[in-house]
């Protein structure tokens, strides 16, 4: 067996070396450039349609997050279905933290959407992540939280709820479907995490166009809620 000398086995580690390093750097190069080429092709209003995400504020509020949340969870405030946010999508996937000129979201726009969005720093980020993206000023888009929000109307049951409410969530959609003309059942996605026998309702996903009429959800909310049960913790 021949000998190999330090000599050698050092011009065979710097070529390991050498053939390695360069292709690390073109891989860290191609990664670069398809994130730079992802967050270029991501144009502000360039979308399908919208996600209106309505989360169950008593499910917020019984889980650690809420526990230190005040501003939506102090005994009296009583919320039931709020908005978590408005979301551009497009087939498959979602544009985010797109460019815009609004970055500072005013005091009084905050205070205007309260009833709806009640957490300060949510309306910030939702504005930031998904609202930049809408093609519509923070006014706009804001305005069009409100009026595709007050466009649902929330069956009664689940409006001021005191006791548990126990569904599963066929019959949560029933309900809503039943409740809104031009609602069906594809518009719509129960969010209760990835329990399989009882879970708490998370959020109530419903899918709309971009002039804020019911429209059929994309690839992006066909995971949904997998619970037999699930439950509606009162509001307080």
């Amino acid at each position: 067996m021949p000998r190999i000398t330090l000599e050698v086995l050092a011009n065979t580690v710097r070529a390991i070396i050498a053939t390695c390093g360069t292709a690390i750097f073109l891989l860290i190069a191609n990664l670069d450039l398809a994130e730079t080429s992802h967050a270029e092709g991501q144009k502000s209003g360039q979308f399908v349609y919208y996600v209106l995400a309505l989360s169950w504020s008593p499910s917020y509020c019984a889980g650690e997050g809420g526990q230190s949340d005040r501003q939506q969870c102090e005994p009296g405030r009583r919320f039931a279905f709020v908005v978590h946010g408005l979301w551009p999508q497009y087939t498959k996937r979602w544009p985010e933290y797109c460019k815009t000129q609004e970055n500072w979201v005013p005091q009084v726009l905050i205070d205007g959407m309260m009833d709806v969005m009640p957490s300060k720093k949510l309306i910030i980020h939702e504005w930031k992540k998904h609202g930049a993206c809408s093609g519509l000023s923070q006014a706009g888009y804001f305005n069009s939280v409100r009026q595709i929000f007050g466009s649902v109307r929330i069956p009664a049951r689940y409006q001021s709820p005191q006791a548990p409410v126990t569904i599963t969530p066929t019959q949560l959609v029933t309900d809503f479907v039943k409740s809104n003309k031009g609602l069906t059942a594809d518009m719509l996605s129960v969010q209760c995490g990835n329990a399989k026998d009882r879970a708490r309702l998370s959020e109530l996903q419903v899918c709309v166009n971009k002039a804020g009429s019911f429209a059929a959800c994309g690839a992006n909310e066909k995971r949904q809620c997998r619970a037999k049960t699930i439950v509606m913790p009162p509001v307080k």
